[in-house]
């Protein structure tokens, strides 16, 4: 494996990354552009940003080597789920109004749109520190992601390569925010639709998964049921529940993550709205699809002891299978730095997204209102020094012994199972009151934060109740967003509207450039 070759590679990529940011950065002059990008974002700036933002190394290696080993061929619905669900309806039901009503009522942030529907300054505040706290443990999860695939493919130190991403993400953010951020993201979107391509068609040819031949014996050991005999996970009726969690998690779960809806507010008017439905989908199907299969074909590498017997000759851990899979491709050295880069521009582009929009969220929603004297030239100088700090704090965590899939079900469960339901239903449902927001709110952050609790007390007083339960964050964060759906109807239809401002919100069919 010719080193070299993969280090100019990564090089080549850092270098453009930081020309981006310093020619794009000087566009930066206002809170909306740092934010929001003046709301002036095609279809494939917003599109791509969107899909590179979705897709991280969190998914390629921890999720897909997760799905992989307890699912075999089975994973791949997690990805057609992303692509169906998280991409093409997501779009399609909340693209346009969320635009809409954000672009009307000048909103930079998700708690200021709460503020907007619901007129409650204490839900903004809420759901300040919810957002800031809680997306830290995804941000963490990034840096192990990319960090356990340079180890196993370069041997570098991991925290070496965690520092490389913090800084190339830090850089990226402090020159200019969401205008240098998209373009960015539009540049390694391309990078990432390019390499999972090549990817695929080399694992696919390498010598372990035998070529399409080898695919077809694959896929038929699984009309068998599987066991430990013939080499495959067994997948019981717990298997199935905890597999169609992690379906819906990874998809629906996007629904009500702030990183994600803000994508919405920078997209330019209705035709670009409608053109990214379909180029964010197409992206969701190679990306998701492509990165979830590779990780699918585990049981073609390892044994079955390999990938589930901690006391086996050869055992994998988790967050190790998909760099292990790599490294016994025997991938050229080229094609292994397009990879890496892949890797890289993946985490690079989610982690902005994830930074920036806890940042700028806490800053403008939380710090100026108590400090509502706050400038717009040292606002856009807080936020980027928060964006600094987050950035250190991730690093922290990343350090931790907690499973990638781990941390980011955490995060992404509080986090959409408190706000998912008083957002999308305040897109479509003029009755959803301030009482049904915050059941809802409360209702739904009660339940996803059981794992994440468990995780924390499993530290201190372990048991077999505790670890199941810190094992289980894709279920509860299900049983979350589930939940806050519910009581936000119940509540609301139960209790009288006070807010007599609400039918302000309201979409009125057209997108209108600004």
């Amino acid at each position: 494996m010719d080193k070299l070759a993969i280090w100019l590679t990564i090089g080549v990529y850092i270098v453009l990354m930081a020309v981006i940011g310093i020619t794009q950065g000087k566009k930066a002059k206002s809170i909306a552009d740092l934010t929001v990008g003046g709301r002036n974002a095609g279809a494939w700036l917003s599109a791509l940003s969107y899909g590179t933002a979705y897709f991280s190394a969190v998914m390629f290696v921890g999720y897909a080597g997760g799905t992989g080993k307890s699912y075999a061929l089975w994973g791949i619905l997690a990805g057609i789920g992303n692509a169906v669900f998280g991409s093409w309806l997501a779009w399609k039901v909340l693209a346009r109004r969320t635009r809409d009503a954000s672009a009307r009522l000048k909103i930079k942030t998700m708690p200021q749109f709460l503020d907007a529907r619901y007129t409650s300054e204490k839900m903004k505040l809420f759901a300040c520190l919810v957002i800031f706290v809680f997306l830290i443990p995804y941000s963490a999860s990034v840096y192990k992601g990319l960090a356990s695939v340079a180890e196993v493919l370069l041997g570098i130190n991991v925290e070496i390569c965690m520092i490389i991403i913090a800084v190339v993400a830090a850089l990226l953010l402090v020159f200019g925010g969401y205008l240098v951020q998209a373009r960015a993201d539009f540049m390694q979107g391309i990078v990432m639709m390019f390499g999972v391509t090549l990817l695929i068609v080399c694992v696919i040819r390498c010598d372990a998964v035998g070529g399409f031949s080898g695919l077809a014996e694959y896929a038929k050991n699984l009309g068998a049921q599987p066991s430990a005999e013939n080499g495959l996970p067994t997948l019981t009726a717990s298997q199935w529940i905890s597999l169609w969690a992690t379906v819906l998690m990874t998809s629906f779960g996007t629904w009500g993550l702030p990183q994600m809806v803000t994508k919405y507010f920078g997209i330019k008017d209705d035709k670009q709205a409608k053109k990214g439905i379909s180029i964010s989908t197409f992206f969701a199907f190679l990306v998701a699809g492509g990165g979830y299969f590779i990780g699918s074909l585990c049981y073609r590498y390892f044994t079955y002891a390999q990938l589930n017997d901690p006391a086996a000759e050869g055992y994998i851990a988790q967050d190790y299978i998909v760099p292990n899979m790599l490294a016994e491709s025997n991938l050229p050295s080229v094609l292994l730095g397009i990879v890496l880069v892949l890797l890289i521009a993946a985490s690079v582009s989610t982690l902005c997204s994830v930074t920036l929009t806890a940042s700028s969220t806490l800053t403008i929603d939380f710090i100026k209102h108590f400090k509502k004297d706050m400038g717009e030239k040292k606002s856009s100088f807080t936020i980027k020094v928060l964006c600094v700090i987050f950035i250190v704090c991730s690093y922290i965590i990343a350090n931790t012994d907690t499973a990638i899939l781990d941390m980011m079900s955490y995060s992404w469960g509080i986090i959409s199972g408190s706000f998912l339901a008083p957002y999308v239903l305040s897109l479509y449902w003029k009755k959803i009151n301030t009482k049904g927001a915050w059941a809802a709110i409360l209702g739904g952050f009660a339940i996803a934060v059981v794992p994440a609790a468990a995780k924390i007390i499993s530290g201190f007083a372990a048991n077999d109740t505790v670890t199941m339960l810190a094992g289980k964050g894709p279920v509860f964060a299900c049983i979350a967003m589930i939940a806050s759906l519910v009581l936000c109807v119940v509540v609301s239809a139960a209790t009288k509207s006070t807010n007599e401002k609400e039918t302000e919100f309201f979409y009125n069919g057209e997108v209108a450039a600004e």
